[in-house]
């Protein structure tokens, strides 16, 4: 989070609340909406990648209380414009939790989901030494479990750059299934699978206030 531009909403919004109590009007209403511009910026820099509709949400109502300043009314643009830059903090703090939250699980998946490929491919390593495969491993689920694994092993590679790049909700949400992938071709191999690596579910978002229109 970018405090030190945060500090400076603050600041202008301040600037606003003085305005409103000494004059009103156009002047404190233009000053209010740009505290609401520069909170929604700042929050859009950071959360957009991991509250995407939320902070659509916001923009949304940027545009519409920019619309009531166009149009001339200055109170209700001056208020809904003080409300949005107190909204934007809340969707800004909202992101962060859930920044965390998704930390907490890709930490778990990228700490297991590499053992279970190490595992799958000795597995795999194993089998094509043997002359007759298990009963209960079919020649045909052999060779799916081989290309599922050379599947795995590439979009896990994908799924850590999304993540690097911040994409932190959708990385979690495809480690997560892929997670589920190399349990089943683990299940076809005939390999047990610890219970910390049965399919899970991605973590439930974090509440964030819906922005007022």
């Amino acid at each position: 989070m970018n405090k030190k531009i945060f500090c400076l909403v603050v600041a202008l919004c301040v600037s606003v609340f003085f305005l409103i109590s000494c004059s009103g009007g156009k002047n404190a209403a233009e000053l209010a909406i740009k505290a609401a511009e520069e909170a929604v910026n700042v929050t859009k820099t950071e959360a957009v990648k991991i509250v995407p509709d939320e902070v659509k949400s916001l923009e949304d109502t940027l545009t519409a209380v920019k619309e009531k300043f166009i149009n001339g009314d200055y109170k209700a643009a001056m208020e809904e414009a003080t409300t949005l830059a107190n909204k934007a903090k809340e969707v800004l703090d909202a992101a962060k939790a859930k920044k965390e939250e998704l930390t907490i699980k890709w930490t778990e998946i990228s700490q297991g989901l590499p053992k279970m490929v190490e595992d799958i491919q000795a597995k795999i390593d194993s089998l094509s030494k043997v002359k007759k495969l298990p009963a209960s491993v079919t020649k045909e689920g052999f060779e799916e479990a081989k290309a599922g694994l050379a599947s795995v092993k590439d979009e896990w590679t994908k799924i850590q750059t999304s993540f690097t790049s911040g994409n932190f909700a959708e990385a979690v949400n495809a480690a997560t299934s892929l997670k589920d992938k190399a349990v089943k071709i683990m299940e076809s191999l005939g390999m047990s699978v610890p219970s910390s690596e049965t399919p899970a579910e991605a973590p439930a978002p974090a509440a964030v206030p819906a922005p007022a229109k």
